[in-house]
């Protein structure tokens, strides 16, 4: 009866693969996305560990297998050819996880081709060639989820973003990947081989995640603006923040006084909510810009705002700002060493005399 079923379901995998495959691919984002967690939370990062030895395990074994170097490990013998389903899945997973916590740390506008890069490789995992041929580039996969590990890692540790996180994530990278070179190279004499197949995609990911922290366009993991708005007045009352805005219930699109009446004497408040881990204690830089018509965007102030965690709902902190003329205005949400988290557009529209009947509503934050 088991064999019977065995030999049904290897029967319909190999008849139907690339369905099966794209199936176990949709399942991996499916589980990721029902089932993310905070970026610090214990469970979240003990399953990313159990996935990643997995995928890795399984990826050097296939390696030695293919080259005749070594048998399927009695352990696994009988899934062993379920290897890249069960691969695809996990892969997926972690891509798509990886993904998601990107995606909710970064500014469309500054990190959009180091999202598109993370997005195709998404993609890149359901094709053949990925998944059965070129073995090269499902290392160069691998050592993407394991750069995005250690780089989301090391700042949940040290409490703070920035090059000294970074480093010690392409530090811990290139020792994974000599690790595994020291480990087949002791199976394998062909270098020229070994180099192509593992080697080059390695360090390609490594090269590739420098250049690209080097131009600011890799979101700073774990910070993440939750909400962030333009009001009219804000106050704070026993660690309660009120927001106050005169926005009409018909623009329900817009996020507080995005079209912005300043009469004589208004202040300019710029709200944010910012997500990030237990004990993180650090600063993002709330970077004012005006729209000058000939000029372009320019700068108008850089205001630092202290970022510590532990709250579920984000840290919350707002800056004034008086001296500003009609026009188009945005505030960029930046980390300290330059990158984007989020920004927010406005128009401001100067009146001469104050409204009597102004109305301003308050909500809680």
């Amino acid at each position: 009866m088991i064999s019977s079923l065995k030999e049904k379901a290897l029967s319909y995998y190999e008849k139907n693969e690339t369905k099966v495959d794209i199936g176990f691919f949709l399942a991996g984002v499916v589980f990721d996305i029902f089932t993310l967690s905070d970026i610090d939370d214990p469970l979240s990062i003990a399953q990313q560990v159990i996935y990643l030895v997995l995928v890795g395990s399984l990826l050097m074994q296939d390696f030695l297998v293919s080259q005749n170097l070594a048998l399927p490990p009695r352990w696994l013998s009988k899934i062993w050819n379920y290897r890249d389903a069960i691969l695809h899945f996990f892969m997926g997973s972690l891509l798509s996880l990886y993904s998601l916590f990107f995606i909710k740390s970064s500014s469309f506008w500054s990190s959009f081709l180091f999202l598109g890069v993370m997005l195709g490789l998404m993609v890149a995992n359901e094709l053949k060639q990925v998944q059965k041929n070129v073995i090269n580039l499902k290392v160069g996969l691998y050592f993407i989820c394991l750069f995005s590990f250690f780089s989301m890692i090391y700042p949940v540790v040290l409490g703070f973003v920035g090059w000294t996180p970074f480093l010690l994530a392409t530090a811990t990278t290139l020792l994974a990947l000599w690790l595994c070179w020291r480990h087949l190279a002791s199976k394998i004499s062909d270098r020229k081989l070994l180099g192509l197949k593992v080697g080059a995609p390695g360090a390609g990911v490594i090269l590739l995640f420098v250049v690209f922290y080097v131009f600011g366009w890799i979101p700073p993991v774990p910070l993440s603006v939750q909400d962030m708005g333009v009001y009219h007045k804000v106050e704070k009352s026993n660690g309660n923040f009120t927001v106050f805005h005169e926005k009409p219930v018909w623009k329900f699109w817009e996020t507080g006084d995005q079209d912005f009446i300043a009469e004589p004497g208004d202040a300019i408040y710029f709200f944010a909510k910012i997500f990030s881990p237990g004990r993180f204690d650090d600063s993002v830089i709330l970077h004012w810009q005006y729209k000058d018509i000939r000029q372009g965007w320019k700068t108008t102030d850089k205001v630092p705002m202290r970022v510590t965690g532990g709250r579920k709902g984000g840290y919350r902190g707002f800056a004034t700002k008086q001296n500003y003329s009609p026009g188009d205005w945005r505030v960029k949400v930046e980390t300290t060493d330059g990158r984007e988290i989020g920004r927010f557009n406005f128009q401001v529209t100067t009146v001469e005399t104050a409204n009597p009947d102004r109305i301003l509503i308050g909500e809680n934050q």
